[in-house]
C-alpha cells in the first residue's frame, strides 16, 4: 500500500508542473486548501481525467483561457507528433501554425520558436506526453516571458 501511495505522489508530482492551480475539476475539489499535497492531487485528478484541457478549451471548470489558446489546443490534439517534430529543430510548418493560432506577430515569432525549442524537454518531458500536457507547458512559458505573454493572456 505503501508504494502504491508513493507511486501516486511521485505520479502527481510529474504532473503538477503542467497544472493550472484553481483550474479544472481536481483544483475545484481541493480548492482553499494550501500545500503540496492537495496540489499533487489537484494535478493528479487533472491528469487522470484530462478535464483540464477541456476546461482550458472551454472556458470552464475554473480555467481562464482565450479563443487563441483554444485553437491551439484543438490542432495539438490531432498534430501533437508534428509539432513536436518541429519544436525540437525550432522551426516548420506545424510550429508557424502554432504561432499563427496564437496571433504571433511576425515580429516575435523568431522569439516564440526559440522559446519553445529552447525548452522542449520541458514541453515533452516524455514520449507519453499528452496534448494537454504540452499546451499547458506552453502556455505557461509563454507566460513567464515578457514579450510574448500577451499572446496567452486571457
Amino acid at each position: 500500500m505503501k508504494k502504491l501511495i508513493a507511486g501516486a505522489i511521485l505520479l502527481g508530482a510529474s504532473s503538477m508542473a503542467f497544472a493550472q492551480p484553481g483550474c479544472g475539476v481536481g483544483a475545484m475539489i481541493w480548492k482553499g486548501q494550501s500545500g503540496i499535497a492537495p496540489h499533487v492531487l489537484a494535478a493528479t485528478t487533472n491528469g487522470t481525467f484530462g478535464n483540464q484541457t477541456f476546461g482550458m478549451t472551454s472556458g470552464t471548470l475554473g480555467c481562464t483561457t482565450n479563443e487563441s489558446v483554444q485553437s491551439m489546443a484543438m490542432y495539438m490534439d490531432s498534430n501533437i507528433d508534428k509539432v513536436a517534430r518541429d519544436m525540437s529543430r525550432g522551426n516548420g510548418e506545424n510550429l508557424e501554425t502554432l504561432a499563427v493560432l496564437l496571433g504571433v506577430e511576425a515580429a516575435d515569432r523568431g522569439d516564440f520558436r526559440q522559446v519553445l525549442q529552447d525548452n522542449f524537454a520541458a514541453i515533452f518531458p516524455s514520449s507519453d506526453t499528452t496534448s494537454g500536457e504540452a499546451v499547458d507547458a506552453i502556455v505557461a512559458l509563454l507566460e513567464k516571458n515578457e514579450s510574448l505573454s500577451k499572446y496567452v493572456a486571457a
